[in-house]
């Protein structure tokens, strides 16, 4: 375990050239970032699991009761034992051929057959009221981390002059400031990452769990080697379109059809021109260049380098998701009915949508009725519909 810890720990990758570990330990003129100072961060993390159970329960769920979102969710789809030993065994998105032969088993028609498997889709979905309370939670921290660190960053001479990130490096000593917001927005992620697995999974699972392991690397990496001033750049820059993101949820699952469309083109100039403008700019210029011709290239800087092109890469897939998605609205004349949340799945990333899938049926639909009073004649399943299908679920 020793010889594995001393080869993670290599100097040689971690430090730049004639720099120590020993050179970085605190003293009493100063402080500078130690791994283990990120031990406080799971701790730190689970509580603030709680806080945002309790925010939720007391504060978002009665905002959202205000607002007139109900707390019931999708319809449930009527039990049935054939139905749903297929969707949990066998598939939750049954072909035409499994549809028909399902058809001709429970002598249903094909449309309520699909039928019932939306609504059992739907069922694992979270309702629009967690949803609310979910977004008005994220909203409440990223409002907050984001007005510390403008507040923060404003009296600091790196934001003016980011040349100040590399002047003196490694040695720049850590200010309580910084490691508060380190620290915070590690657990923030860290507690996003645990709640993955506690609530309702939905379709975008891996993707989230792959952006918070992204994030959370890439905190925990630049504190580790001291790049924690150009760390809170990237931290801020990413917070401020986060803000509006929310917003813009929680006024599409409050049906503010407007405020939700004026958030939405909101964060969208700001994402773009934040993350394929501002960040290239001013973020990667200052870690590629500026820091190479102060500092100097040397491994572990190679890895934080490249760790922060592959976000650029993420951002501009976002933005074209972004812009795809309002050409869309254009190109079909919907811009004023349009509701830039409910988008295709294709299109689906962080923006979701208050409705759950909606397929009404056609006009004139037709259903089988054999007249066998709820009993089918094959299996005794006791499911088989008469009179209308489904409603269509909201």
């Amino acid at each position: 375990m020793a010889g594995i810890l001393a080869w993670f720990w290599n100097e040689r990758f971690w430090l730049p050239h004639n720099v120590t570990w020993a050179d970085l330990k605190n003293t009493d003129e100063a402080t500078f970032p130690q791994a283990e100072d990120l031990y406080l961060a799971c701790p730190l993390a689970f509580c603030i699991f709680m806080i945002r159970l309790v925010f939720e329960r007391f504060i978002a769920r009665p905002c959202a009761m205000g607002l007139k979102i109900q707390a019931n969710g999708p319809q449930k789809a009527q039990p049935n034992a054939i139905l749903e030993k297929v969707f949990t065994a066998i598939t939750k998105h049954p072909d035409e051929k499994r549809l028909e032969g399902l058809s001709k088993q429970l002598d249903w028609d094909v449309r309520t057959i699909q039928r019932w498997f939306r609504q059992r889709r739907n069922q694992e979905k979270p309702s629009t009221l967690a949803r609310f309370c979910e977004s008005m939670w994220r909203f409440t921290f990223y409002l907050y981390i984001f007005t510390y660190g403008v507040r923060f960053l404003k009296k600091t001479p790196w934001l003016w002059n980011t040349k100040e990130c590399w002047y003196n490096y490694p040695y720049q000593p850590l200010t309580v400031d910084i490691h508060y917001y380190y620290i915070l927005e590690l657990s923030f992620y860290l507690s996003l990452l645990f709640s993955q697995f506690t609530d309702i999974r939905r379709k975008d699972f891996l993707i989230m769990f792959l952006h918070h392991v992204a994030t959370i690397s890439l905190i925990t990496f630049s504190y580790v080697n001291n790049m924690a001033r150009v760390g809170t750049l990237v931290m801020c820059l990413h917070d401020a379109a986060d803000v509006l993101i929310e917003a813009a949820k929680m006024a599409n699952y409050a049906k503010c059809q407007i405020l939700c469309n004026l958030l939405f083109a909101m964060f969208a100039v700001l994402f773009i021109s934040s993350r394929l403008g501002l960040y290239p700019v001013w973020i990667l210029n200052t870690t590629l260049f500026e820091s190479w011709e102060i500092v100097g290239p040397y491994p572990s800087w190679w890895v934080f380098n490249l760790l922060l092109i592959l976000l650029q890469l993420l951002h501009s897939f976002w933005s074209y998701l972004i812009v795809k998605t309002v050409c869309r609205a254009i190109s079909k004349g919907k811009v004023g009915k349009w509701n830039p949340l409910h988008v295709s799945k294709d299109d689906r990333s962080d923006i979701e949508s208050s409705s759950d899938e909606d397929d009404s049926p056609a006009p004139n639909q037709k259903h089988h009725n054999n007249g066998t009073n709820g009993t089918n004649k094959n299996h005794g399943t006791n499911g088989y519909l008469t009179g209308a299908p489904y409603p269509d679920e909201h």
